[in-house]
This record gives C-alpha cells, structure tokens and sequence, in this order.
C-alpha cells in the first residue's frame, strides 16, 4: 500500500519512518511512504504558500495554485491517483470503521494543513475526503497523517505477522473495548491473574474475554452499544 504525505515539513516525519512496526513494514515493501513538500511547487522569490484571509481574521491561509498543482502532480506520479484525504478537523471522525474502508484503498494521498487551514476553493475543487482525528485542533495535518498511517497499516496483510492481531482490538470486528490482558508474574503486589487464564480451557478463556469485553465496554463507552 502506498501513501503520498502532502506537507510543509516533510522532516517531522523523518524519525516516525524509521520506527517499529512501520520500518520494517516499509523494508519488507509492504508499505511505501513518500513525502512531498508543497512548497516545491510555489512560485516566486519567497516561495509563499500562505496568504492573508479575505475579509479578515487572524492567521494566514494555504492558499490554491501550489496546492492544486502538488496533488495534480503527485496523483500522477504513480499509475493510480490514489485517495486524497485532507487532514481537516471538519471531517469525518477517524475511527475503526474508517480506517477498514481506508485499508481497501491501494493508495493514499495525505494533504497537511498548517495555519488557519486551507482556503475553501481547494475543498471545492479537489474534493477530497475530510478527515479528522477527533474535536481537538492540532498544530497541522502531520501528527493526524501518522495516525491515519498507523491505523490503516495494521490492516495491510502480513504487516503485522498474526493476521489475527487485529481482529481482537478494540473497536475492530465486534465494535467493543477489548477484554483485559495479563503476562508473567502470575501476582505482582497482591494482584493477580484471574483464574480462568491459567485453567487452559479455551472454551472458557473465550467465554470470559467475550465478557469482559462487554463489561468494559458499558462501563467506559456506553455510547459503543447503541
């Protein structure tokens, strides 16, 4: 799967490529991860990708020829043009359901904002899909890119090794809070493992998990069950 990062600071994603999961993704060609740095299509001396907003306000705008001319340019440097997904905090809330639809996609064009966002004409004309990562406002469009990136990776084939990994998360096929998790000791500071993980009964340990996973669920998002 390939996904094209459209940004200002191409660099903040410098050390992100080369961690975990997704280096090794990238190494065994599972994943290919270019960044293209919107400026390089601005004109003039200064290279100025932002502008003042008409009718005032605080802060400055991306405005639209290096952008327009960025995604036509990017979406042609592949076979397929690929998805184009502006990181916006109008969008549509990133979540498990997305990120399934997302991972059908053969490529994935991030556009970043940064400032005030973007003026409205490149909404209009490029007709992206809006994405947001939750009612927050960050910084830019990159930190979202990366969680975009990590989530969808994780439903890439042989990304994660066990394919089953992510069928047992939270918020993945059953829509729930996944059921708690213990490892080695067996007690630590009066703590213990619940009994039925030791018992070796599958039947049992999937009865319980099932379970739990729904207690978890109505006591920490109810709103999931509805």
């Amino acid at each position: 799967m390939r996904f094209d990062i459209l940004t200002l600071f191409p660099g903040l994603f410098e050390s992100y490529l080369q961690q975990s999961l997704l280096k090794k993704a990238i190494d065994a060609g599972l994943v290919d991860i270019q960044r293209w740095n919107i400026r390089d299509w601005a004109t003039g001396v200064h290279k100025s990708v932002d502008d003042k907003p008409y009718g005032g306000g605080p802060g400055m705008l991306i405005t639209c020829e290096p952008t327009f001319d960025c995604v036509e340019a990017v979406q042609k440097a592949a076979p397929q043009p690929g998805r184009l997904i502006m990181l916006s905090p109008q969008g549509r809330q990133l979540d498990q359901q997305l990120v399934s639809e997302l991972a059908e996609e053969e490529r994935l064009l991030l556009l970043c904002g940064r400032y005030e966002g973007f003026d409205d004409r490149i909404r209009e004309g490029l007709q992206p899909l809006e994405v947001s990562a939750g009612d927050f406002i960050c910084n830019g469009g990159e930190v979202p890119a990366m969680l975009v990136i990590d989530a969808v990776i994780r439903l890439v084939p042989d990304v994660l090794g066990d394919e089953t990994s992510s069928k047992y998360d939270s918020f993945s096929d059953s829509g729930r809070l996944e059921y708690p998790q213990y490892t080695r000791p067996r007690e630590f500071r009066g703590m213990k493992v619940p009994d039925v993980l030791l018992s070796g009964n599958h039947q049992e340990i999937a009865r319980w998990r099932e379970q739990e996973s729904l207690k978890r669920t109505q006591e920490r998002r109810s709103d999931l069950l509805d």
